[in-house]
């Protein structure tokens, strides 16, 4: 794996910001009503996206993940202002305005949404690594779910055949504890969920999704195994989200004092204890990179604002049609 540098802890630092910075933001507009219908939020689960990032090549390796999945596309190279207007439904958006929150994509940059089914990414996961293996590529796809997705029965399928066929993928469940607002504890008897993996012979185990080191390096072990023809891994990262299911979320199922417990363990606030510590920057020098977020932040709000609504025939021209469809009559 790539050594964990000053460098990367500044990236990790600056990143992970500007991901919680810009989910802050759409919390904010979406109060306003300038973002409709559901908004799912990352704050507090940028750490396994940073360690991600730090051990793939985004040139190559694929991402793709449910609904939750604003900032992954950030991560990968998309241009967040496009990702803010998406929410915003402008024309200048990554579906021209037309996909929304839960289904940013981008073909362009190996971002591969985005799915508001539960689990329904799952498949399409192992079918993206199908594709890299029957092509001859050597790109290695990593599909992420949350702890809820595991309960689909597409999971044991999808598992199954990409141990017959050995394909390269790692499957990532980002367990925050409560799924759509009903514990772990709740819905299932094995509460590990990484142990899903054993019935399978797929090699897994529990990450500290908290910590980017611990997920990098994890990564880096599944995605180097499935390079080189060793098949599928599961991964269970543990991790916890400080907002709602969705905006939506009234949180009857938690209380603040434990929301607070975890913020203990914040993955910035770890990264940037370790940057103070080691004396990579110094507070002064933190505080220009958070000013500078905060910029950045503002850009992507007023780019979303200020781009126009696509026009009406945009959203007819994504519609199928094929004129000689032979099951119609053509005229009445």
């Amino acid at each position: 794996m790539k050594k964990v540098t000053k460098e990367v802890y500044l990236k990790w630092y600056e990143d992970m910001l500007f991901w919680r910075k810009f989910e802050d933001k759409l919390a904010a507009v979406y109060i306003q009503q300038k973002v409709r219908g559901f908004l799912h939020l990352y704050n507090g689960q940028e750490a396994i996206l940073a360690g991600t990032l730090h051990a793939i090549n985004p040139k190559t390796d694929k991402l793709i993940t449910a609904y939750r999945n604003h900032v992954q596309p950030i991560g990968m190279g998309v241009d967040p202002k496009r990702v803010m207007a998406e929410l915003f439904g402008k024309a200048t958006g990554t579906s021209q305005g037309l996909g929304g929150s839960m289904h940013i994509f981008s073909k362009e940059h190996n971002f591969y949404g985005g799915h508001g089914i539960v689990g329904g990414q799952i498949p399409l996961g192992a079918g993206l690594a199908f594709a890299d293996k029957y092509f001859k590529r050597e790109g290695v796809t990593l599909c992420y779910m949350g702890d809820g997705a595991v309960r689909q029965g597409s999971l044991h399928e999808t598992f199954n055949l990409a141990m017959l066929w050995n394909l390269p993928v790692v499957f990532i469940c980002e367990n925050n504890g409560y799924a759509m607002g009903t514990s772990v504890a709740r819905t299932s008897k094995e509460q590990e969920i990484w142990k899903l993996g054993l019935g399978f012979d797929m090699p897994c185990g529990p990450v500290d999704g908290m910590d980017p080191v611990k997920v990098a390096e994890a990564i880096h072990e599944a995605v180097e195994r499935a390079r080189k023809g060793g098949g599928p891994t599961f991964l269970e990262m543990k991790t916890y989200r400080y907002r709602g299911h969705s905006m939506s979320d009234a949180q009857h199922y938690r209380t603040k004092e434990e929301v607070e417990e975890y913020k203990k363990i914040d993955p910035i606030t770890v990264v940037k204890d370790v940057i103070l510590k080691k004396k990579y920057a110094s507070e002064a020098d933190l505080k220009e990179i958070d000013k500078s977020v905060k910029n950045r932040v503002s850009e992507c709000e007023k780019f979303a604002e200020e781009s126009p609504f696509p026009e009406k025939n945009v959203m007819y021209d994504a519609v199928y049609e094929q004129e000689d469809y032979p099951f119609l009559p053509h005229k009445l």
